[in-house]
């Protein structure tokens, strides 16, 4: 394609367009993971594959720098698929179109894999050059980052020999991260049966326009919740005029903020124009209270022939109230660490198939016991609502250390390239560094990268003049790695 080829470092962006043109949806890496092994290949590299698909390609030290200590390097090889409503596109086959937008690249209508596809292409580009001095490199590529932690979970002890890890996987210039929150699902499972229905005025319902983002970086920016609009005007229907749901479809990813979501409903002919002045009224109070964080909101209600069934009374009040009450945002701020969000939980994803609905949410937070906290109060809603629900295995947090000889590293780096102090602080979102702490106790590790802005979304783009201050900083810490 060569769209990227103007810009610099070039040997980051060449390696990053070729990531692009590879599929790479979570759980569905096999395409990615030739590509890094025939690339090793190719380079003449050693390189390793686990049972989970984890990749790891070593390159030995330049000339004199033997006795550096080993560094590895890591990023995950998945990308979120999210795409614009109105855009064809396959991600299981199609590749991703970079486009350059002024100061920024972002994708044509999709998720653009940025994250963390810059942080493989800065692995790669490390990996072939010729002309920089380190020490002992690996490089580590993990799977199903972005739905399971799949990878980091699975990974066994010894697949690499490093005690000091850097993780690219962070999205903002200038901040380097030492710590990062835990998480866990909670799922519910509400089951249903259907009623015949003859008469009535039947209506589609959709909520779109809605910036979405990471349900970790983005939680405390109030943006809106397509899940919580809609069903929130589902609600008042059904206690005034007699609503009646035949389906509610919202949001896709447990680790995204749901930016569209549309159900289709019945209400007695008698009610028609109270609905239609509802959904109006509704929608303007939505706007006002969204207007500065979404001003992109739309809603749309339109007539559509009328559906065969609908739910059963009994199991939409029970479903209709418990997205109402179940929470969503930010539960609590850090206490020790000024503008940390510590415990959030997100209403990800509303899915009606076959004779359930089914519900995902995540919740997240830089302490355990909230955590498993805000994890059971979620439960609790949906126990209360007759649902069985259940909660993932989860993943630990990774606190922070202050002390950390990487970081001061780090540190002192950023400051002589770019003569200001960088923000030192923990993330809200989840890393994958805490379960590489639980396999090798003991590591040393920072993450950090360029920045990125709208992950998670269709919005998703990456700061180009970060990305040549990222590469910079990269190399200069690994020239500063002392001898072991």
């Amino acid at each position: 394609m060569d769209r990227l080829s103007g810009l610099q470092p070039q040997e980051v962006w060449k390696h990053f367009e070729a990531i692009c043109n590879v599929p790479r949806p979570s759980k569905k890496e096999e395409k990615i993971i030739e590509f890094l092994l025939k690339f090793a290949e190719d380079n003449g590299l050693e390189a390793h594959k686990d049972h989970i698909g984890n990749v790891l390609i070593r390159k030995p030290a330049t000339a004199g720098r033997e006795n550096v200590k080993s560094v590895v390097l890591q990023s995950h090889i998945d990308m979120v698929c999210e795409k614009n409503s109105d855009k064809k596109f396959d991600f299981d086959n199609d590749p991703i179109t970079p486009v350059i937008d002024g100061e920024w690249v972002k994708a044509d209508g999709t998720t653009l894999g940025a994250d963390d596809g810059i942080g493989m292409a800065a692995q790669m580009a490390l990996l072939v050059a010729d002309n920089i001095e380190h020490g002992p490199i690996e490089c580590l590529f993990t799977v199903d980052e972005e739905t399971g932690l799949t990878g980091a979970f699975e990974l066994k002890e010894g697949f690499f020999d490093s005690k000091i890890l850097l993780n690219l996987d962070s999205e903002d210039d200038g901040e380097l991260f030492i710590g990062c929150a835990g998480g866990v699902d909670t799922i519910a499972k509400f089951p249903f049966t259907t009623v015949a229905v003859d008469k009535g005025f039947a209506f589609k319902v959709t909520v779109s326009g809605l910036k979405g983002g990471h349900s970790g970086d983005d939680i405390h920016k109030g943006l809106g919740n397509a899940n919580k609009i809609i069903n929130r005007f589902l609600w008042e229907a059904s206690e005034k005029y007699d609503l009646r749901l035949a389906s509610f479809d919202g949001g896709n990813l447990r680790n995204a903020i749901a930016r569209e979501a549309h159900a289709i409903a019945v209400v007695p002919a008698s009610y028609k124009e109270q609905v239609r002045v509802a959904y109006n009224m509704l929608f303007h109070d939505v706007q006002m209270e969204l207007k500065v964080t979404e001003p992109e909101l739309r809603m749309k209600l339109e007539s559509v022939d009328l559906p065969e069934f609908v739910m059963d009374h009994e199991s939409q009040s029970r479903l209709l109230n418990a997205l109402y009450a179940c929470p969503h945002g930010v539960i609590e701020m850090s206490r020790d660490i000024e503008g940390l969000v510590e415990t959030s939980t997100n209403l990800a994803s509303v899915k009606m198939k076959d004779d359930h609905v089914f519900v995902t949410t995540s919740q997240r937070s830089s302490v355990e016991s909230a955590k498993e906290d805000i994890a059971n109060m979620v439960m609790s809603v949906f126990k209360l609502a007759g649902a069985d629900a259940r909660h993932t295995d989860g993943y630990p947090g990774w606190a922070p250390n202050t002390d950390s000889e990487i970081l001061k590293i780090t540190k002192e780096s950023y400051e002589a390239l770019f003569k200001e102090e960088p923000v030192v602080r923990a993330i809200h979102a989840g890393l994958e560094c805490g379960l590489f702490l639980e396999k090798y106790p003991g590591m040393d590790m920072i993450s950090f990268g360029p920045t990125i802005r709208g992950a998670h979304s269709p919005d998703e783009r990456i700061e180009i003049v970060t990305v040549q201050k990222f590469w910079k900083h990269l190399i200069d810490v690994l020239d500063r790695i002392p001898e072991a």
